[in-house]
């Protein structure tokens, strides 16, 4: 008679530790989708505020190449006498103050991208030291700078083109 009773309390347990197990599979399931669907959403939205953000950092370091172009530079800070270590330094100071400016955009844009930024303000600096190891004065030094452009392009253009490449990437 025990084992009569076990196997009937088997019967009605079966089914309902079945029922369970399915229901805690489905619910688990469904919790799963639920957090997925949620955290996309959330992703979504994150990017809707974020993409203007960014084209804005990247718009900020086009204008920053753009000013430190040696040519546009040379035009915009004229020589306040004719000592060329003072105009040099001038120059320097300004591409300097500009990236300082221009320094929290780095939390928008690639780490490659604010590094090839850092290497053009680099070479603009060393393009404006190395003609002014030649220059005697001034007037000589904007010159040695212009020249030495005639010869090669500046080294705003290369991270100008690796901006428009990043941002033609982000906007797909």
């Amino acid at each position: 008679m025990n084992e009569y009773k076990i196997i009937e309390l088997l019967f009605y347990v079966l089914p309902a530790v079945v029922t369970g197990a399915i229901a805690y599979y489905f619910f688990s399931l469904h919790t799963k989708n639920e957090e997925g669907r949620r955290r996309y959403l959330l992703h979504r939205e994150t990017e809707k505020t974020a993409l203007p953000l960014r084209l804005q950092a990247y718009e900020r370091m086009a204008l920053f190449l753009e000013r430190i172009n040696p040519s546009k530079l040379l035009l915009r800070v004229a020589p306040e006498s004719a000592d060329k270590n003072q105009y040099e330094g001038l120059l320097i100071a300004s591409i300097e103050s500009e990236f300082d400016h221009n320094l929290a955009q780095q939390i928008y844009i690639t780490d490659e991208c604010w590094n090839v930024i850092k290497t053009s303000k680099n070479a603009t600096i060393q393009l404006i030291r190395k003609a002014g190891m030649n220059a005697e004065n001034a007037n000589k030094l904007r010159e040695e700078v212009l020249n030495e452009l005639m010869e090669k392009q500046a080294p705003s253009y290369t991270a100008l083109g690796y901006i428009k490449k990043e941002i033609r990437e982000l906007i797909g």
